[in-house]
């Protein structure tokens, strides 16, 4: 797998030269590969019934620790036919797959919601260096966890499918940047132009997303894509 960075989200943001702005009518018609790049075929989704958004992340991108307490109240809010899941990626960095180890075994104790903002302050404003089992398992333990439950889901069969299973949708996905969302297996949003402002600019990614979820709800056509 080749070896890329969050950094490449600025690649990313940089595609859409009219990019959606605050306070913008929600009958703004998407276009695509302006404001979304379509998936075809549409990829599975795991939510039968139900409107899923993936969230493509790593506890080690600094985008993605800004992001999250904004993804985080805005997923929280969501009505009921939508369903918000999260996808840790590696990108082939051992470093990376530790801490995508490390998500789906603090899923799996139960610990996923108290120390989720928890891993990324450690990371990035603590400047801890957690990117081994050890090393996170102690971690674990200081934070009030059960530090052996830990390490026996972090070396689980089950940690470690999920764990390959999760740089396999980054492929099949195309997921070049972090944070990106994708919609229904269908949608992968595209995000705003860079402002200067990041949170702003997650703000009208998360607006975009909104009506990305609308286009799917309501079974309109997308706008052709720009000649």
């Amino acid at each position: 797998m080749p070896t890329r960075t969050c950094s490449l989200i600025l690649a990313v943001l940089c595609l859409s030269a009219t990019a959606l702005t605050a306070g913008a009518p929600a009958s703004t018609p998407l276009t695509e590969g302006q404001d979304y790049r379509e998936l075809r075929p549409a990829r599975p989704t795991s939510s039968p019934g139900k409107i899923e958004v993936l969230e493509f992340f790593s506890y080690g991108c600094p985008h993605c620790a800004k992001f999250s307490p904004l993804v985080g109240a805005w997923a929280a809010a969501l009505p009921k036919d939508v369903v918000f899941k999260r996808v840790p990626v590696s990108y082939g960095r051992p470093a990376w797959m530790n801490l995508a180890r490390a998500y789906y075994s603090l899923e799996a104790t139960g610990d996923l919601k108290k120390l989720d903002a928890v891993l990324f302050r450690a990371i990035h404003d603590e400047q801890q260096s957690l990117f081994d089992e050890q090393s996170l398992a102690d971690w674990v333990g200081r934070q009030g966890g059960d530090a052996a439950r830990f390490a026996n889901a972090y070396a689980s069969f089950g940690v470690n499918n999920q764990t390959v299973q999760a740089d396999q949708m980054v492929e099949d996905f195309g997921i070049e940047a972090i944070p990106t969302l994708v919609v229904n297996g269908r949608y992968v949003v595209v995000s705003p132009a860079q402002s200067g402002d990041e949170e702003q600019t997650f703000r009208e990614l998360l607006a975009l997303t909104d009506k990305v979820i609308a286009l799917v709800r309501g079974g309109a056509p997308p706008a052709a894509a720009p000649k």
